[in-house]
């Protein structure tokens, strides 16, 4: 049995939106988001006293969990020990994990079973001030156009955040010892080719009025929010799938905010469009020079 706590607590007081809006709102959107938590380790980012306190990371999962939540155990090599990841493979886990305030999801690119075969090569566009979410929808855009030319599908969504992270399927018999230098070449061609616009150094100095594409996150060790998972911004914010039509229309615009969505909207866009991301649990495709 599953028992909810303190609904009515703000976890976003510029808005007022509290843990039960936010259970209410992964209950929701489990029929999308559950696909892409199935059978990978879950890392939690909470905030018991809302945005506005300091949260904390919890890659363990808590041993007042229910039973039926599942977990796996995974080499810790910072820990030196064995962690017990919770394993979100249904609506019920989602749920506990929303009560316990959980408001960022984030998972690694491979399944507890397949640790080393990461499913898609990931880009997070990260803008340095006062680059924006539109320099990182260009950026993204030329990204996708070297990716069509490979003969490879990509697909982008915000991160919920400042920037936007763009996938590109593999599901295919990959390892991380061929996607991390991979997607670490590609950076290092942007930024050879426009050094003003594009940085792929992970030293924070260097990113003013760039974007960051960090290939850093193809590793095993590493995670990144997942799709539809909300953030711990000032105000409620989500995770978004986005068409390469739409991030090409508000590059047109030149409106930041047609690249921003907060949890009703994204419902009315899934209400309207399904599952966007459906494509990165299915399309497979062979990463250039892999056998």
């Amino acid at each position: 049995m599953l028992r909810l706590s303190n609904l009515g607590r703000v976890l976003y007081p510029a808005t007022g939106f509290t843990k039960g809006d936010l259970i209410d709102f992964y209950e929701a959107v489990s029929p999308v988001l559950v696909p892409h938590l199935t059978d990978r380790p879950l890392t939690m980012r909470r905030f018991p006293g809302g945005v506005e306190e300091p949260g904390f990371w919890e890659k363990r999962c808590p041993t007042h969990r229910p039973d039926w939540v599942q977990t796996a155990s995974i080499w810790s090599s910072s820990n030196e020990a064995q962690v017990d990841y919770c394993v979100v493979n249904d609506a019920a886990s989602l749920i506990w994990a929303a009560n316990l305030a959980d408001i960022e999801l984030h998972t690694s690119l491979a399944t507890v079973l397949n640790r080393d075969r990461p499913a898609s090569v990931v880009f997070d566009l990260d803008p340095g001030p006062p680059a924006d979410v539109l320099d990182c929808a260009a950026i993204a855009v030329l990204i996708r156009g070297m990716f069509t030319e490979i003969g490879l599908e990509t697909f982008v969504k915000t991160s919920g955040s400042k920037g936007l992270q763009l996938y590109a399927p593999l599901n295919s018999e990959v390892s991380y010892q061929e996607t991390r230098p991979f997607a670490h070449q590609v950076a290092q061609s942007f930024e050879a080719q426009m050094p003003d616009r594009v940085v792929s150094k992970m030293k924070k100095s260097l990113r003013s009025g760039k974007v960051f594409i960090d290939w850093s996150q193809n590793a095993e060790h590493k995670t990144t929010a997942c799709v539809y998972s909300m953030r711990a911004r000032p105000e409620p914010s989500v995770s978004t799938p986005v068409t390469w039509a739409e991030v090409e229309l508000a590059i047109e615009s030149d409106d930041a905010a047609d690249l921003t969505f907060g949890p009703r909207e994204l419902l009315d866009r899934v209400r309207r469009g399904g599952d966007l991301f459906a494509g990165l649990l299915e399309l497979e495709q062979e990463l250039p020079g892999s056998q």
